[in-house]
C-alpha cells in the first residue's frame, strides 16, 4: 500500500491549488480524480473573473494550474473513490508509515492508500429538474451546459430553466447563437447580478417567463417542447424549443464521506473559512463545503487553506 502524508479527492480548481501549497510546503501528495482534471471550469468558454487575466477559458486555466502542480511533483491517479477510513499507523513526513497513531485508509475501484490527512474537494454536480421527461432526454435537447452544447442550437429556439448567475450567463452566451430564448424562473424576482439581469433584459430575442415551472419535457427523437405552469397553480402552457439547457443549481459529491464527516442539510460537508471539517486530519476545499460564495477564486483560496491547515496538522 503506498502511503501519502496528504491525499486529496478531486483535481478541480480547488484541489490542484492545495496540491500546489502542499508540495510547495515539502509534503508529498496524491491527487485522485474519477474523470480529467479540470471540474467544471473547463466547459467555460470565457472566463473574465480571474484577477489579472481580462480573459482566459476554463480549459486554458486550469492546464496551467496543472502544470504548475505537477512540476512541483504532485502525483494524480485518475481512480475513483470508494470509501474513506481510519486506519493505524502515522505519516512522517516522506510519507512513511510508523504505528504510533491513526491514519486514513482511502481505497478507490483500482487501489488503496493510506495518508496522514485528506483534502476533499470533490466539487458538485448539476441539479435535475425533477420533471417528467427530462432523464429521457439528456443527450437529446436536454443540456447542462449551454458552452458545451450551444452551438447545436444555431438560429433554434431555446428554454433557459433558472434565476441565477449561471442561468444568465448561459443566456448572455446563446442569445449570440439562438433566434429565440425563453429564461423560466419559479419566481418574478432573479438571484443574478443586476449587471446580468440588465443585460440580458436589452436582448430583444429573450423572453422572461416568470414566475412559472417546468411541468414536463416532451419529444420524439428530440426535445420538442417544454411545458410550464405557474409557481403558485394554473393552466400549463406549452413552450416550442429545439432545446433546454438546466441551470438550477448544484449538488455536492459528498455521498462517499457522509460516515466520515458532518453534512449541512443539503449534503454540503460542514466545514467554515478554516476548512476543518468534524473529523480530524479531513479538510474540505471548494465547492463542496458550506460555504456563501461558490467562485473560482474562493475555490483557489480554500485549496490554499486547506492545504495549509493540512499541513499544520501533520506538524
Amino acid at each position: 500500500m503506498k502511503s501519502f502524508d496528504i491525499i486529496i479527492i478531486g483535481a478541480g480548481i480547488a484541489g490542484l491549488t492545495a496540491a500546489i501549497y502542499a508540495r510547495r510546503a515539502g509534503k508529498s501528495v496524491l491527487v485522485l480524480e474519477a474523470s480529467t482534471y479540470g471540474g467544471q471550469i473547463i466547459n467555460t468558454l470565457d472566463v473574465q473573473n480571474w484577477p489579472g487575466v481580462e480573459s482566459i477559458s476554463g480549459a486554458d486555466l486550469m492546464q496551467k494550474i496543472y502544470h504548475q502542480a505537477n512540476k512541483l511533483g504532485m502525483d494524480i491517479e485518475y481512480e475513483e473513490v470508494l470509501s474513506v477510513a481510519p486506519g493505524a499507523g502515522i505519516i512522517s513526513g516522506n510519507g512513511e508509515e510508523s504505528a504510533t497513531r491513526p491514519v486514513w485508509l482511502v481505497k478507490t475501484d483500482e487501489s488503496e492508500y493510506s495518508c496522514g490527512a485528506i483534502i476533499i474537494a470533490t466539487g458538485s454536480n448539476e441539479r435535475e429538474m425533477g420533471v417528467p421527461g427530462e432523464s429521457s432526454y439528456i443527450g437529446r435537447g436536454v443540456s447542462f451546459c449551454a458552452t458545451c452544447d450551444g452551438a447545436f442550437y444555431k438560429d433554434k429556439n431555446v428554454a433557459i430553466v433558472g434565476g441565477g448567475n449561471t442561468a444568465f450567463y448561459d443566456a448572455l452566451y446563446l442569445a449570440d447563437l439562438c433566434k429565440k430564448i425563453y429564461l423560466v424562473h419559479r419566481r418574478g424576482q432573479f438571484r443574478a447580478d443586476t449587471i446580468l439581469v440588465d443585460k440580458l433584459r436589452a436582448r430583444k430575442n429573450v423572453e422572461f417567463i416568470t414566475p412559472f415551472v417546468p411541468t414536463k419535457v416532451e419529444g420524439d427523437k428530440k426535445v420538442t417542447h417544454l411545458k410550464v405552469a405557474p409557481s403558485e397553480g394554473g393552466a400549463e402552457s406549452t413552450l416550442s424549443v429545439d432545446g433546454i439547457f438546466v441551470a438550477i443549481g448544484r449538488s455536492p459529491r459528498t455521498a462517499t464521506f457522509s460516515d466520515i464527516v458532518a453534512l449541512d442539510a443539503n449534503g454540503y460537508i460542514e466545514a467554515g473559512e478554516d476548512c476543518i471539517t468534524s473529523a480530524p486530519g479531513i479538510f474540505a476545499a471548494g465547492d463542496v463545503r458550506t460555504k456563501s460564495i461558490r467562485q473560482l477564486v474562493t475555490a483557489a483560496s480554500d485549496g490554499a487553506t486547506a492545504a495549509t491547515a493540512a499541513c499544520r496538522y501533520l506538524g
